[in-house]
């Protein structure tokens, strides 16, 4: 064989080799709503301190409030710093939270190519793939699709660990996002993971090692991706009411955004082709 061809193989990264629970504890902290667009915005100041409202201006959508709960909460977690300790004092990104841009390529990079192929703001991006992967007890049930193949919902159950009821309201969800399947439309079928699903691997391996001790972490390289473009791509869902200050804020933004994040229900999936013959066999059984 030749070493070259080794060499330009794209990496494997199993979906059943990750620690499925600092996986989630890793998306719990990225979760929490305008954390995204909150970074990325401190990310463009290339390390330089941010007050408040430094960051509320980039963000038109949201009141200067409650862009201050979020960093106090971003700061609890360990994602931004404080200069010092006055009331007031700027915020600057932390070690680990410059370290997220990797983790927002790979997220942004797995929703581009399996999900949202049109036009999005890159942090709206990152935000709805956060948000499609951070519920508890996900992963694991990702993982047990992957290692199990087309899988009845009984087997998939005993295979998490979980209850009917819960395990049942997971895979709708999960369906919902686009990451998990059904092999056929009648009741019973088996489920299976989307294109997107198995295609998590990456993005597993990312947020993994985002999460794993200082010492194994990426050191800044590329430039973070901007933020200031940051447009509404849905617009038919109403605004929720944040408070009197939030809606100033959205009368003041030039693109008026009434759910950043929200994703409109996704097309059911087609099965991808290589688990066709053994769905077929599962329902000979």
């Amino acid at each position: 064989m030749n070493p070259r061809d080794t060499l330009d193989r794209p990496a494997v990264f199993p979906i059943g080799s990750f620690d499925a629970q600092r996986i989630e504890d890793a998306f719990s902290l990225m979760g929490p709503k305008w954390t995204t667009w909150s970074v990325m915005a401190m990310a463009q100041e290339g390390g330089r301190p941010m007050r408040v409202r430094d960051v509320a201006a980039r963000l038109p959508f949201v009141s200067e409030q409650l862009v201050g709960k979020r960093l106090a909460a971003m700061h609890a977690d360990g994602l931004v710093i404080r200069t010092d300790k006055r009331h007031g004092a700027p915020y600057r990104l932390s070690a680990l939270g410059e370290s997220l841009t990797h983790v927002h390529r790979a997220l942004a990079d797995w929703s581009r190519n399996h999900l949202s192929p049109g036009a999005m703001a890159e942090a709206e991006r990152v935000e709805d793939a956060v948000q499609r992967l951070r519920l508890r007890h996900s992963t694991a049930m990702i993982q047990v699709l992957d290692a199990g193949g087309p899988m009845r919902f009984v087997h998939i159950a005993e295979g998490v660990g979980l209850d009917d009821s819960f395990t049942r309201h997971r895979l709708l969800r999960l369906q919902a996002d686009g990451l998990v399947t059904r092999t056929g439309p009648r009741h019973g079928d088996p489920y299976v993971l989307t294109d997107a699903g198995q295609a998590l691997g990456p993005v597993y391996a990312t947020v993994e090692r985002w999460s794993a001790p200082s010492a194994t972490r990426w050191t800044p390289s590329r430039p973070p991706v901007p933020v200031a473009t940051a447009q509404r791509t849905h617009s038919g869902i109403p605004l929720g009411s944040d408070c009197a200050r939030t809606a100033a804020a959205l009368r003041r933004s030039a693109a008026v955004p009434n759910a950043l994040f929200s994703h409109a229900p996704q097309p059911q999936p087609r099965v991808p082709t290589s688990v066709t013959a053994q769905s077929a066999q599962g329902r000979a059984r």
